[in-house]
């Protein structure tokens, strides 16, 4: 059976209030009875203590203490009776008013060897004749070690009944109250809860259908507002997950396009030629510059197949680094000799500023690999400027730099450069490794399996700054 939140949070509430004051109200009526008995048997007791300090000190007018307490006691609703030390009652005070003690010959027994063993005994019972509990108290009295007789007393608990009557009256209209306000209370505050979590209930259904824009109100005063927390950041999570899938499914998009479009082109002009020869098309004079421009546009449809087989290799682990020592001024003048012909098309100087003893702990051909990618991305927008190449070492570490003085990149732009597919700038297609956006990505990956860091400054049209800092092994020390 299904049962709405807010019921179960009332109808909680409220028996657990009922069961309270129900205890409650039996433990007080119980602890009132209680006293009540414990005063009223004091009470005969000391009375008791006080007719035989008195027959002791009067012993010649006995019978005149005995008929003034009688008669004193009568009016508080106490009788009393004089007994020897066989139990037969004395004839000196009347005893119509002492009712009888109901009891079966075997109690009896008992309760009369306990006074004759000199024990104070209390009994009590419910009498007819009074309609309520009577106490009744044996006291012994003993006489130089010897059991004499005694005295019986007898008094109704007078008032004990109205009185827990009217303490139950009174709780009862005080549970009446309390309840009262405990229901609107109740109803207050599980509406209260059952609102925020019909809140949090909606949010999530919007999630469900999309919308990772929601927010619930949240606090750290109970679970619920924990909860409304960690909802809102999930759905932060959430929303900035689906803004990356989405850029990157863009990316993609377009990294299709591109690679579509650099397809076209090569093939088209390797097809293109391979016809004209076929033909006879191409005059003798030009057959060279065609056959150079196959192998060209070849090499060129070779590099982007082999850039995307080598990030998805580097991606999921499946190259291992063969790590050595490397002079870095040696492989920094080998970048340098490499894309000096770039670097003079674009009437730009690289510099190579580094001491001979400076070493990295690297692979050699992806540390090329590295350098060159980025080297080759300053150059593509470096004109008419400056290149350096830079090495040092520093505390257990080589830092590598490379520097330019190009057209820099937009602040915003410079955490995306590291994305797969990312292009900052859409014209970007004459960079052999990077042109289809996964040139700085591949660099990123290398750098890391190199337990390595790479991080960029720019500036626009100031230049931008690559800093790459590879550990140096744990046998390794500082160079100077």
């Amino acid at each position: 059976m299904r049962m709405k939140y807010i019921y179960q949070q009332f109808i909680s509430h409220i028996s657990v209030i009922i069961v309270a004051f129900l205890v409650l109200s039996l433990l007080f009526a119980y602890y009132v009875e209680t006293q009540v008995y414990q005063n009223k048997v004091e009470e005969l007791e000391q009375y008791g203590g006080h007719i035989w300090k008195d027959m002791q000190l009067n012993q010649f007018r006995q019978r005149d203490v005995l008929l003034q307490y009688y008669n004193v006691l009568d009016g508080r609703k106490i009788h009393f009776v004089i007994f020897d030390e066989n139990g037969r009652l004395l004839p000196i005070l009347p005893v119509g008013k002492f009712p009888k003690i109901d009891t079966t010959a075997e109690e009896w027994e008992r309760i009369w060897k306990q006074i004759k063993n000199g024990q104070t005994v209390v009994i009590r019972q419910d009498i007819r004749r009074f309609d309520q509990e009577v106490t009744f108290v044996a006291m012994p009295y003993v006489s130089d070690g010897e059991f004499v007789g005694g005295i019986f007393l007898f008094s109704p608990i007078s008032g004990s009944r109205e009185m827990i009557s009217e303490i139950n009256k009174f709780l009862f209209y005080t549970v009446i109250i309390a309840l009262s306000v405990s229901l609107l209370l109740s109803w207050l505050l599980s509406r209260i809860h059952v609102n925020r979590i019909k809140k949090i209930q909606e949010a999530a259904s919007l999630v469900s259908s999309g919308d990772f824009t929601v927010h619930v109100p949240a606090s750290d005063f109970d679970e619920i507002g924990e909860l409304a927390n960690d909802f809102n950041h999930m759905v932060v999570k959430l929303h900035s997950s689906m803004e990356e899938i989405e850029s990157l499914e863009n990316r993609r998009r377009q990294f299709m396009s591109d690679v579509s479009h650099e397809l076209r082109t090569p093939l088209t002009t390797i097809s293109g030629v391979i016809e004209g020869l076929r033909n006879n098309m191409i005059p003798e004079e030009e057959k060279e510059k065609g056959m150079r421009l196959v192998s060209h546009e070849t090499k060129r449809l070779i590099r982007l197949v082999n850039e995307n087989l080598d990030y998805d290799k580097i991606r999921s682990n499946q190259i291992t680094l063969n790590k050595e020592n490397i002079q870095v001024m040696e492989v920094l003048e080998i970048i340098k000799e490499q894309l000096f012909l770039q670097a003079e098309d674009q009437r730009t100087k690289l510099i190579v500023e580094v001491d001979e003893n400076i070493i990295v702990y690297a692979d050699y051909d992806r540390l090329v690999q590295i350098l060159i990618n980025i080297t080759k991305n300053s150059i593509q927008f470096t004109k008419n400027g400056t290149i350096w190449l830079r090495g040092m070492a520093s505390y257990k570490e080589t830092i590598i730099e490379i520097e330019d003085t190009g057209i820099g990149i937009e602040p915003k732009e410079i955490e995306n450069i590291w994305k797969r597919f990312y292009k900052a700038d859409i014209s970007r297609t004459s960079n052999p490794y990077g042109e289809f956006g996964l040139g700085l990505s591949i660099v990123k990956k290398l750098v890391q399996l190199h337990n390595g860091e790479i991080e960029v400054t720019s500036q626009k049209e100031q230049g931008t700054k690559f800093v790459i800092r590879f550990p140096f092994p744990t046998s390794l020390h500082t160079y100077e």
